[in-house]
């Protein structure tokens, strides 16, 4: 992109389009900005779009020239020439020999002289325009020659071309011998046929416009989705890197309450502290695998699947819960969603992260107490999962951040769902409601 004097800034309240070099001999308009501002969640600025609309040049909104397209507009040539000579020729070679082969001359200086439209379009234009004056065989070459000025779009020149044909015509009808040529009749002929004409052309070149301008538009959306596919990888990253929450606040805290159990018991034998140690050992060794599961997916630069492990799904709850048993929490875990539909992954997942953070908290703030851990839903309704504790003493428990629940409603609600969270008497209870399909 071209640079900008710095000497020379820009107004703040003058909008103007930026000139690149690709974009030279264009007609560049003043327009107004549309900054697009993308950055990830970890403060890094992905990208700044500056949205230009320019009026293309007619070298990009012509169709280029093939043998095909010359065949059939030569031939639509032909029809219009025919149509316009065929009722006179046997006339004129009957008693006007001379305005006959005049006719035939200049109709194929015409046809010869139409090729090259496009290097001179208006002067060509007129010099086939003055020829049809006195010849109706180059009455088609002219109309091409018009209609090609017209796609052009610009005022003056198709304002002079369509007088000049419109007069060529006059001439040509007043010179040549027509039978009951009627001069009201013919005026109004011919006013219609170069209107009809030009504005033909004028239809095709904004017809042009608008289909250079979509093919614009593709081609830069194709390259702002190679940003979005960046951002969107980057953050996923983030993303990943907040399941750390998730992940090690529920096996960190395992740890800490094993050992802290193990510090207050005074009366276990060397077996049963190897085995609390153990556990210890095994929840801390999890933790770590995870953890370097969650920094390997961010230092790779791979562009394809961001998880090195298959994520949970709602039919790992059980398995979820059943190890939560196995560790000393009383958990009733009742399960009435509707089994004959499985849950979509992403719902399920999002609900195996509000257990288990639900879980994560009886272990910090209530220890030793009864959860209630009630699911229900089918494809119609959602998935509801309510969690019930009695409320703890926060003292008994490990410290937390208090950021859990904050990321679990900021996950629901992208999720298309809601989390509640509230106080009923002595009781804490953890409700979220999940659309099926989320």
């Amino acid at each position: 992109m071209g640079t900008l004097d710095a000497r020379h800034p820009t107004p703040r309240n003058s909008l103007h389009a930026v000139v690149t070099p690709s974009s030279r001999g264009c007609a560049v308009r003043r327009i107004p900005h549309e900054v697009v501002i993308g950055a990830t969640k970890v403060g890094a600025r992905l990208v700044n779009l500056i949205r230009v609309e320019t009026r293309p040049s007619l070298s990009e909104t012509q169709p280029e020239l093939t043998w095909v397209s010359h065949a059939w507009r030569y031939a639509l040539c032909l029809v219009i020439s025919v149509a316009v000579w065929q009722s006179i020729a046997a006339l004129e070679w009957r008693e006007h020999r001379t305005l006959f082969f005049t006719e035939l001359a200049l109709g194929a200086a015409a046809y010869v002289l139409v090729w090259f439209r496009r290097r001179a379009p208006v002067r060509i234009a007129l010099v086939i325009a003055a020829m049809s004056a006195l010849s109706g065989i180059a009455a088609g070459p002219a109309t091409l020659a018009a209609v090609s000025v017209a796609t052009r779009r610009v005022s003056w020149q198709v304002l002079v071309v369509g007088v000049a044909n419109f007069v060529a015509a006059q001439t040509y009808t007043t010179l040549a011998p027509f039978e009951d040529n009627h001069p009201i009749i013919t005026t109004a002929v011919n006013v219609a046929v170069n209107a009809g004409m030009m504005g033909w052309g004028l239809y095709l070149g904004s017809r042009r416009e608008i289909v250079w301008n979509l093919r614009t538009r593709a081609e830069r959306a194709e390259r702002e989705q190679e940003l979005r596919v960046a951002q969107a990888r980057s953050t996923e990253r983030a993303r990943i890197a907040r399941e750390m929450h998730d992940v090690l606040a529920h096996r960190i805290t395992q740890v800490s309450m094993q050992a802290g159990a193990l510090a207050f018991r005074d009366d276990l034998d060397n077996d049963r502290l190897r085995e609390g140690l153990s556990q210890i050992q095994g929840q801390a060794n999890d933790a770590l695998h995870e953890l370097r599961d969650v920094l390997g997916v961010l230092r790779e630069d791979d562009p394809g699947p961001l998880t090195a492990r298959p994520q949970p799904t709602y039919d790992d709850i059980a398995a979820l819960v059943e190890e939560a048993r196995t560790l000393g929490l009383d958990i009733d875990w009742t399960d009435e969603v509707d089994d004959s539909t499985p849950v979509p992954s992403a719902t399920g997942r999002t609900v195996y992260r509000i257990v288990q953070e639900g879980i994560t908290n009886v272990r910090k703030h209530a220890p030793g107490s009864v959860v209630d851990i009630r699911s229900s839903g089918d494809p119609r309704s959602g998935i509801r999962v309510v969690l019930v504790n009695p409320v703890g003493d926060d003292r008994a428990g490990a410290p937390g951040a208090g950021l859990g629940l904050i990321g679990l409603r900021e996950r629901t609600e992208l999720r298309g769902g809601r989390l509640d969270q509230r106080t009923e008497d002595s009781t804490f209870v953890l409700e979220a409601w999940l659309p099926w399909s989320a």
